[in-house]
């Protein structure tokens, strides 16, 4: 999930193992000064995991408009990576909002979540430590803990892996500590 022009989109045909189906058309209302195409539905993407596990990657539309997939993709999701661009007028706003928005929608200790941070170098200015700082001002927590965040380049693969990685690591603590997660949520 995240804001139109986040990576998404790239992020998911960096990494996923198959050809990504999307649903990208023209950008007819104030994307388009944005970029050409956006997301109206979703993407899908497929990683290959060791054995013949495989985890599904779906792309929300980050236009509030299309928030319908938002509860259609979050009913089914097992932890959720969101995407900000750094370089966007108030990313912090937008951090805000989407937040929201997943606690809405995933009610009570919410999912796994991990926060990927991208066109960071075109705000270089910006410190990175703005996203942390807030969470923790805000006290945002979710499945226990402060989600982590992280830098990333999302046409890299390498940098969506890792993203991914400390989503899956965030599920495999979830299934091996069950009981741990509430005593955190309560803190």
């Amino acid at each position: 999930m995240g804001p139109v022009g986040s990576g998404k989109t790239e992020a998911i045909k960096s990494i996923s193992d198959i050809e990504v189906i999307n649903t990208d058309v023209r950008a007819t209302d104030d994307v388009r000064k944005l970029k050409s195409h956006t997301t109206v539905s979703m993407d899908v993407g497929v990683l290959h995991l060791s054995g013949h596990d495989k985890l599904r990657l779906y792309g929300a539309p980050g236009q509030d408009r299309f928030d319908f997939m938002w509860d259609i993709l979050l009913l089914q999701a097992k932890g959720v990576a969101l995407l900000l661009n750094h370089a966007s007028a108030d990313p912090l706003a937008e951090l805000d909002h989407y937040l929201q928005a997943i606690r809405e929608r995933a009610p009570g200790n919410g999912l796994p979540m991990v926060i990927g941070i991208t066109h960071i170098d075109e705000k270089p200015e910006r410190p990175l430590s703005i996203y942390e700082d807030h969470l923790r001002q805000e006290k945002i927590v979710f499945y226990g803990v402060m989600p982590p965040v992280i830098e990333v380049d999302a046409r890299l693969r390498s940098h969506v892996r890792s993203l991914l990685l400390v989503m899956v690591a965030q599920l495999e603590m979830a299934a091996r500590f069950p009981k741990v997660i509430p005593r955190l949520a309560a803190r």
